[in-house]
């Protein structure tokens, strides 16, 4: 059965390493309406053991007798849904996160900080005619749409009551302006994490050419929760690959852990590491295998479970345990949570440990009918 050989390849990940044995335990809807195109979520375990899934939501355009949906559409908010009872129900009708006055919003990306605030990164596109498309040469381009930027909101309150947009300041050495006419304020589809010291670390995506579109990484940080933030240092960056949506993980020892997608590089995963707080990374390296983008999750035993998408036939949701420090990720056995996907629009992973001391793989899907809705994975977990 699909069960055991799932059992077997995960029990083989972990042989003669110490590392913990994953089996799963089923595949859940996390929330599913035909009228609507759902993708990209995030998840966080709130200290009452709550579960909040956000992610974003647009008509799917079938149902205006469109052909299709795209990435980018006008009506595309950041919405909510809660679990009371560790994943097994959720809320049927999605709290509204944000509309943004201007476009619509992508990707958006939780974190809960020490204190217990939710911070909620994003960034958005704007449609505008084709007539005065060619007036925006600097911003980036997704058919009839052009890029806003970055943007931030933060909840005091459990997600219930959001903050108004922060707006991050852009990278310098960014070459791209927004749909303003203005730099591009920074932005990234990824994990943040949090330090000890609650300073907060983010891996931005900056072009530094617009035609041919060529991208890189870089660090800033903040020290107030997300209300501000400063430039830091390059991550990541080349002649010819790109690099973008990027998670961060902190290490027991305390070095930074960058998980990049790539453009232009066979779709391979790599890493980058800082071993000084953030003030330099040392040079990227090929993990030698595909899949993106990703989002790494420290287990009970301090080994990391990284899960990413992959978009290669057959297409679904893949991951890897990973030794505390996150050194083995070339050689670490490859474990395949889904398969069945039909098509290569889907993915987007982001993991969290529920109250039950389970594990939770969120992510977007589709079945034959190409509904996109959100998913989820739930695993159990146990010490070798």
């Amino acid at each position: 059965s699909y069960m055991s050989t799932f059992a077997m390849e995960a029990a083989h990940a972990q042989d003669d390493r110490g590392k913990p044995t994953l089996s799963k335990i089923k595949d859940i809807v996390i929330y599913r309406d035909p009228q609507f195109y759902s993708a990209f979520p995030s998840v966080v375990l709130r200290p009452s053991g709550e579960l909040i899934v956000a992610f974003r939501r647009a008509p799917d355009r079938r149902v205006f007798g469109e052909g299709g949906s795209s990435h980018t559409d006008p009506n595309s908010y950041l919405v909510l849904v809660r679990s009371q009872d560790n994943g097994k129900t959720w809320t049927d009708s999605p709290e509204l996160i944000l509309a943004h006055p201007f476009g619509g919003s992508q990707d958006p990306c939780m974190i809960q900080l020490h204190d217990g605030t939710i911070l909620c990164s994003s960034y958005g596109w704007a449609r505008v005619d084709d007539k005065v498309k060619s007036r925006f040469p600097d911003a980036l381009q997704h058919g009839n749409f052009k890029f806003m930027g970055g943007y931030l909101v933060r909840s005091e309150d459990g997600g219930k009551d959001w903050s108004d947009l922060i707006v991050p300041p852009p990278v310098a050495v960014s070459v791209t302006k927004n749909v303003f006419g203005k730099p591009a304020p920074a932005y990234n589809r990824g994990a943040m994490i949090q330090g000890g010291d609650g300073r907060l670390y983010w891996a931005v995506a900056v072009q530094t050419r617009v035609t041919p579109r060529l991208t890189g990484t870089h660090l800033m940080t903040s020290d107030d929760g997300g209300l501000s933030w400063d430039y830091r240092c390059p991550i990541a960056e080349d002649d010819s690959a790109s690099f973008n949506e990027t998670s961060l993980y902190l290490t027991p020892k305390g070095d930074l852990v960058a998980f990049m997608r790539t453009a232009d590089f066979d779709d391979h995963t790599v890493v980058a590491r800082s071993t000084n707080g953030g003030e330099s990374f040392e040079p990227w390296i090929d993990s030698g295998f595909q899949g993106h983008p990703h989002f790494a999750l420290r287990l009970p035993t301090n080994h990391v479970l990284l899960v990413y998408g992959y978009r290669h036939a057959p297409f679904g949701i893949r991951a890897r345990i990973l030794d505390p420090e996150c050194t083995d990720f070339s050689t670490s056995d490859e474990i395949v949570l889904r398969d069945e996907g039909v098509k290569s629009d889907l993915g987007y992973p982001w993991a969290t440990m529920t109250a039950d001391g389970k594990i939770l793989v969120t992510y977007y899907f589709h079945d034959a009918d190409e509904v996109r809705y959100i998913a989820g994975t739930l695993l159990n977990i146990e010490a070798r």
